[in-house]
Parts: structure tokens; sequence; C-alpha cells
């Protein structure tokens, strides 16, 4: 004689299981395809921030600067965008300005600018563009930004006035 027990039991075991959820077996295709998350359009998406143009306007001037490598750095200061910030003199070398936080630096190498080259430099928090390198080394402090072309008169221009940080092209 059979017991009906374990039957009605593995019948029941089976509803209960289908009824709380997916009961595939690993391996077998499921009812419907996995999705895939939609591209990210951010600007911390590693393949937009290369290359990326920002565009510093005031004083009558503008002022292009194109990013450089893909760095927590970068990634951080273009989420900051859009803002404004004022730009001063700096010891005849660079003109340099304080985003409204200190930006992230771990994980981003330091640099030996150049003149057209934009740096962070933090210990002091400030962004600056250099136009007088000369005589200055390489330092695990200065972070490489970006890069620019601009007479000494455009970085003027920009320095008398409230300037809009954008950007304008990925």
């Amino acid at each position: 004689m059979r017991r009906p027990l374990p039957l009605f039991a593995s019948v029941i075991a089976v509803t209960l299981l289908a009824a709380c959820g997916d009961t595939a077996a690993p391996g077998s295709p499921t009812t419907s395809p996995p999705t895939s998350p939609s591209p990210s359009t951010s600007p911390t998406d590693p393949a937009r921030v290369e290359g990326t143009v920002v565009r510093f306007t005031g004083g009558g001037a503008s002022v292009d600067v194109t990013i450089g490598a893909d760095t927590p750095t970068t990634r951080d200061f273009l989420s900051l965008l859009p803002l404004t910030m004022e730009l001063e003199e700096l010891n005849g070398r660079e003109k340099i300005g304080y985003p409204p936080r200190e930006l992230k630096a771990d994980g981003t190498p330091g640099s030996d600018p150049e003149n057209g080259d934009l740096i962070y430099f933090t210990p002091w928090g400030n962004i600056g563009f250099y136009y007088n390198a000369d005589g200055i080394e390489y330092s695990d402090q200065t972070l490489h930004l970006g890069t620019y072309e601009a007479s000494r008169d455009q970085l003027d221009q920009l320095a008398s006035d409230e300037v809009t940080v954008e950007v304008v092209d990925r």
C-alpha cells in the first residue's frame, strides 16, 4: 500500500514555492529577459569625462578648458557644474579661484604643471589657470584638471568679474 502523504506534501511544497517567487532551476531560462541599465549621461560617467569642454565666462571673456584624464578630481569638479566663482591673480603665475567645496583628490596623481594647464591645488582647495609655470616642478598636491588656450589679457578679464563655469561640450 502506498502512502499518499509524501505525494500530498510534495504538491503543497511546489504550490508554496510557485506562490513565493521564481522556482526556476539555476541556468534555466526565465520568463522575462534581464534588463540592462540605461546608459548614463552624468558628468561622472567615465566615457564622458575626458575631452569634456568647460567654459569659464566673465568680464567679457570666455576661456574653454578641455578636461584631461578621467580621475576622481576631474569627475568631482564636473559634478559641481554649473557654478559661479571669482578668480584672482597669484604671484604673476596663475589666476586662481575657489570652488564651493574641496574636490575629491584621493586616487588622482600629481602633476608637473605647464603653461595652459588648469590645476587643482589640494592644500588650498583652489583651481588655477597656469600661465607662467616656469620653475614649478612636479607635486603630488598639484592635480591636473585640463588644458586651455587663452591670452594673458583674456585671463585678466576673467579675474575682473564673477565667472560662470559650465559644461559646453561632452
